[in-house]
């Protein structure tokens, strides 16, 4: 509607995870390497959450085709509303095993044969369920879940799992009855909302791949508008610009001013509700995982490169300077 006015070739802040779009904060960077880490290591679960829209889904669909490229196995889970014989179908369809009983029992143990086999190759990759909105399983479901990781061998576990959720599914892990889960849980980041500075360059960077020619079409007062008014939070960042667009456009101002994004924020009654949930304590330190695994943590990160909308593969340095892809292999780094 309002591309052509402002200059774009695109919509600037759709509201779809596209990969194009993505915003790698140091946070981001930091929760990407190490769940990749994690993968990487055979840690068995890892655990990602984060407030509603902070980009968690973008995320980890970033995590999944780098896996891809470096010929990973993954499964990803996106509607937790589930009973469990649907859970071993889902699981087993999306890593492409048949099997034609529907017994539970049945599929378990096609599963362990097939990552069984997958083990027995000469360069392994790893098997990654990932599960997403996981704040929404029963204990039920969580229970199978953790039960999924006595899938192993005596040296490694045979299925890495990513359980990505809301900040109740922190509250929900507290609970005495899921602490066996709770202790298999090795690893554990979370998205946070963008900062004020963080927020102006997100906007700019968007209205960039949209094919802006630099010419400011939000004022300094309007960003810090739509950074109060979302929290920093992006998916509401991107309902308060979109909507500004369309008024702006509607009036014919070449230019979004603040008294536009107060106008679109009352019609979302966000004046009135925040978009973010109340702070608790989540019950454990982001600096928790110890110095050694955040040692290795950095190193892995320093291969990602933040200016490229797709995850880049781990590299390690030969003697002679050159980069060499690869998967880590287990006895370079002690833990």
């Amino acid at each position: 509607m309002y591309n052509d006015f402002f200059g774009l070739r695109e919509s600037a802040f759709n509201v779809n995870p596209d990969p194009r779009y993505f915003f790698l904060t140091p946070v981001m960077q930091e929760a990407l390497a190490g769940l990749a880490y994690g993968i990487q290591r055979r840690k068995g679960i890892v655990l990602l959450t984060g407030e509603v829209g902070t980009g968690k889904t973008m995320l980890l669909n970033q995590l999944m085709d780098w896996l891809r490229q470096n010929q990973a196995a993954t499964a990803f889970i996106f509607n937790t509303r589930l009973s469990v014989e649907d859970l071993f179908n889902y699981i087993l369809t999306d890593f492409g095993i048949s099997c034609e009983s529907r017994a539970k029992s049945d599929m378990l143990m096609r599963l362990n044969n097939w990552l069984l086999d997958r083990c027995l190759t000469r360069n392994p990759e790893p098997a990654v369920l990932f599960v997403d909105e996981a704040q929404n399983l029963s204990p039920e479901l969580l229970e199978e879940i953790r039960l999924l990781t006595n899938l192993e061998t005596s040296t490694e576990k045979l299925l890495q799992i990513v359980l990505s959720g809301q900040p109740e599914l922190e509250l929900k892990l507290r609970e005495p009855k899921l602490r066996q889960l709770r202790q298999r849980i090795t690893l554990r980041y979370r998205t946070t909302h963008l900062s004020p500075a963080e927020t102006r360059s997100y906007i700019e960077e968007r209205l960039r791949i949209a094919g802006a020619n630099g010419q400011p079409i939000f004022s300094p007062e309007a960003i810090e508008s739509i950074h109060h008014y979302a929290c920093g939070v992006p998916r509401v960042i991107n309902v308060l610009c979109d909507h500004a667009l369309i008024n702006a456009f509607a009036e014919r101002h070449k230019r979004v001013s603040a008294s536009l994004i107060h106008e679109v924020a009352r019609e979302f009654e966000l004046h009135l509700i925040k978009p973010i949930a109340p702070p608790f304590n989540s019950g454990f330190s982001d600096r928790e995982t110890g110095s050694v695994i955040l040692t290795a943590m950095a190193k892995a990160a320093a291969s990602f490169s933040p200016t490229e909308s797709v995850l880049k593969d781990f590299t390690r340095r030969e003697d002679n300077g050159s980069s060499v892809t690869t998967w880590v292999e287990p006895e370079e780094t002690k833990i």
